[in-house]
C-alpha cells in the first residue's frame, strides 16, 4: 500500500524546512518536495545579516545548515515539481515527473520568483546578458559594468554584491526614494561603485551583433531617454506567487494563498507558509515563523 504521510511540504525554504523540524520531532511523518535547489530562494542570497542569532552568513551557508538540520531528523527530501493537489480522502500531490504522494494534510511552501524584465528580446537574452540571480551568475561580470533595475531590499542586496566583483553597478529606481531598509541604502549610498539613477525605467535593450551591450532609459516625469552602457541587466521588479496549480479559491488577486493566523486556508488539510502567502513582510525570520505554525497547527489536530 502506498504511504501516506502525515505531512507534505511542498518547498524546501525557511518556510519549509522550518515546518519540517517542528513536524519531525512530533513524530509526524514527512516529506518535502523541492522543484529547484534545497533550501529555495536562500541558496541565491548573497548575505544575511539579520537572523537572529546570526550575525553575518551568506544564504548557500544558511540554506545548507538548515537542510542539514532537517535531513538529521531523517526527513526525506525528493526532487520534483507539483502540478496538482487533489483532495478526496486524503489529498494526493501530483508531480510532473509522474509520482504522486498520499498524505492528510499539505503545507505549500513553494515561494515567489522575481518578474520577469518585459522589453523586445527580453526572453532571448535570459541567460547571457540578463540574469534573475546575482550569486548564481555574478561571476561572469567580473569587472564588467552592469545594471541593477528596482529598489527594493533584494534589488540592493545584490547590487551590494555585484559591486564586490563588477567594475560598476547602476541601480535604476522607478521613484525617487528607495523601498529598502535603512542600513542597506546607507551602504549603497555609500558605495563608491554605484551609481543610483532615480525617477526611470527601462525603455530598450542596446543591442549589437547580438550581445547585449546596454540599456536605454526614460524618465517618468520628463520622458528624457538616455542610454547606459553595460554587460549585464539584473532586474528585481518584484515577485509572483508560485501557485499555478492551487485552486484559486484560496488565492487572492495577485495569486498569493490567502492564511488564516494558524496558517491553513479554506481548503481543509492545506496549509501555506513563507513568501507565497498574502502578507506584509517576506524575510527568512517570518517564512521560519510562518512554517512552524503551519506544522503546530497540524501537530496539535494531529494528537
Amino acid at each position: 500500500m502506498k504511504k501516506i504521510y502525515d505531512i507534505v511540504i511542498i518547498g524546501s525554504g525557511p518556510a519549509g524546512i522550518s515546518a519540517a523540524i517542528y513536524a519531525a520531532r512530533a513524530s509526524l511523518s514527512v516529506i518535502i518536495i523541492e522543484q529547484a535547489v534545497y533550501g529555495g530562494k536562500l541558496s541565491k542570497t548573497y548575505e544575511i545579516e539579520n537572523y537572529p542569532g546570526v550575525e553575518r552568513i551568506s544564504g548557500v551557508e544558511l540554506a545548507q545548515k538548515f537542510v542539514d538540520q532537517v535531513k538529521n531528523f531523517n526527513v526525506e527530501i525528493v526532487t520534483g515539481s507539483v502540478n496538482k493537489l487533489e483532495k478526496n480522502e486524503y489529498i494526493h500531490v501530483y508531480t510532473s515527473n509522474g509520482k504522486v504522494f498520499k498524505a492528510k494534510n499539505v503545507i505549500v511552501a513553494t515561494g515567489a520568483d522575481e518578474n520577469k524584465l518585459e522589453l523586445e528580446n527580453a526572453d532571448s537574452f535570459t541567460g547571457r546578458g540578463i540574469s534573475y540571480c546575482a550569486v548564481c551568475d555574478g561571476f561572469f561580470y567580473r569587472k564588467k559594468d552592469v545594471v541593477v533595475i528596482g529598489g527594493g531590499n533584494s534589488a540592493l542586496e545584490e547590487a551590494l554584491y555585484l559591486a564586490s566583483i563588477c567594475n560598476s553597478v547602476t541601480i535604476i529606481i522607478r521613484r525617487d526614494v528607495f523601498r529598502a531598509d535603512k542600513t542597506v541604502v546607507d551602504k549603497i549610498l555609500n558605495n563608491p561603485k554605484i551609481k543610483v539613477i532615480y525617477k526611470s525605467l527601462p525603455n530598450r535593450l542596446i543591442i549589437e551583433d547580438d550581445i547585449l551591450k546596454g540599456l536605454e532609459i526614460i524618465n517618468v516625469d520628463n520622458k528624457e531617454v538616455q542610454t547606459i552602457s553595460c554587460a549585464g541587466i539584473f532586474p528585481y521588479i518584484g515577485q509572483s506567487a508560485n501557485t499555478s496549480f492551487l485552486d484559486s479559491s484560496i488565492l487572492d488577486e495577485k495569486g498569493y494563498i490567502i492564511t488564516n493566523p494558524d496558517m491553513s486556508t479554506a481548503i481543509e488539510g492545506i496549509y501555506a507558509a513563507g513568501d507565497v502567502i498574502a502578507k506584509q513582510l517576506r524575510q527568512v525570520v517570518t517564512a521560519s515563523n510562518d512554517g512552524a505554525i503551519a506544522a503546530n497547527t497540524i501537530i496539535n489536530k494531529t494528537h
